[in-house]
């Protein structure tokens, strides 16, 4: 097993609330996690159809079984069992006795809010990041980091990406879709797929997404609901403040993994990265998921957003910290160029707020100040992130 930095979190969240729930998407290694930390309890997979038709059909007599807890995988599939799980912590008053794991936010969520608040520490698992793989997997270059992406098994086993990915969107995604929504042209579903895939890292214009599967507006913004319910992708929304300029209120959207991305938009080959149009927007998406990833391993909440004004100034990233606004630019280059500086440096100028030194995140080497920005290549990203965890 790779090391998770998302360890130290499972464990506070394990002493301080009688459930601990692990979710993200299918094979980012939740189950795996679950097992290596708690190995002590009995594992039950609700995938399982005899165990998932004894929760739902007799769920008190299901849960008495564990007097010591367990570990219930997949619970999404039998979200009515959470309530009777409330009842159950509420009078073993037990930390850490139920740990539970779903891929799916949805009705899942949706039950964990209302019967489990105050009950229920969550921890939401992403696929490897940069600092997982410094364990002697880190690939050696930025473009065969960006097709490979940080799904744990194609670091554990010899798969190619073609292979892996091919199946994890018709035995994954598909299923889970279909368990949601009932699509009847799944080859109209997988054409939204690889279009959300190019218009990964830019605004969000729905109805052009819309018009381009030919669907309704209603239905695009329901496939993509379930999508990011389902951690394939996320939606990154502006940082809204008066800057004197009215802004810009159309989310971004972004893949949760690079490697899934790439593959949607049918690159195959490391060597095809290098003159791909997409390029930058796959390094500005790994960029922004290595960052939730820091932050959900930490058990914290999103504090990424983007900027951008109507008159077409924009900020990639903005982090809202304790010590302030930070500023990000992101660049796929492997050559500093001055003028990449002239954004973050203009942002400065017109915010008013208490800010960071403005980072310009490229496709290269170094971690030092250049024009008043820290100019940080991707690797010294990795370790910069190491060391806050």
């Amino acid at each position: 097993m790779i090391p998770r930095k998302a360890s130290s979190t499972l464990l506070r969240l394990s002493k301080g609330f009688p459930i601990v729930a692990i979710t993200g998407p299918r094979q980012s290694g939740k189950t795996t996690l679950a097992k290596a930390f708690f190995h002590e309890k009995p594992y039950v997979s609700l995938e399982n159809l005899d165990e998932r038709n004894f929760a739902i059909n007799d769920p008190k007599r299901f849960l008495a079984r564990f007097k010591n807890g367990a570990i219930l995988d997949e619970v999404q599939r039998c979200p009515e069992l959470l309530s009777w799980l409330q009842t159950l912590v509420d009078d073993r008053k037990i930390m850490g006795d139920f740990i539970i794991t779903g891929s799916a936010q949805l009705d899942l969520m949706s039950e964990m809010n209302q019967s489990l608040a105050g009950r229920i520490g969550r921890l939401e698992l992403l696929p490897l990041a940069g600092n997982e793989l410094l364990c002697n997997v880190l690939p050696n270059s930025l473009n065969e980091l960006l097709l490979t992406g940080g799904y744990p098994a194609l670091y554990d086993r010899e798969i190619s990406t073609n292979d892996w990915f091919s199946n994890y969107v018709a035995t994954y995604v598909e299923r889970d879709i279909r368990n949601v929504l009932a699509i009847q042209d799944l080859n109209r579903f997988q054409r939204f797929l690889r279009l959300c895939a190019a218009r990964s890292a830019q605004l969000l214009n729905l109805s052009s997404l819309a018009n381009d599967c030919d669907i309704s507006s209603v239905t695009a913004k329901q496939w993509l609901s379930v999508l990011e319910a389902t951690y394939v992708v996320k939606i990154i929304h502006p940082y809204f403040n008066n800057f004197g300029k009215r802004l810009v209120k159309t989310p971004k959207l972004y893949f949760i993994d690079t490697g899934l991305m790439a593959w949607l938009l049918g690159i195959k080959e490391v060597n095809q990265l290098d003159i791909h149009p997409s390029r930058g927007h796959l390094f500005e998406n790994w960029v922004v998921t290595e960052l939730l990833k820091e932050t959900f391993n930490q058990g914290h909440p999103i504090d990424l957003y983007f900027w951008r004004d109507h008159s077409g100034f924009e900020m990639d990233i903005i982090r809202d910290t304790a010590l302030g606004l930070q500023a990000i630019e992101v660049k796929s280059g492997s050559t500093f160029q001055m003028e990449w500086c002239k954004n973050v440096l203009h942002w400065k100028k017109i915010q008013q707020t208490e800010t960071l030194v403005p980072q310009i995140i490229f496709g290269g080497e170094g971690n030092d100040l250049r024009y008043q920005c820290q100019a940080i290549g991707w690797k010294d990203l990795i370790k910069q992130i190491d060391q806050r965890n």
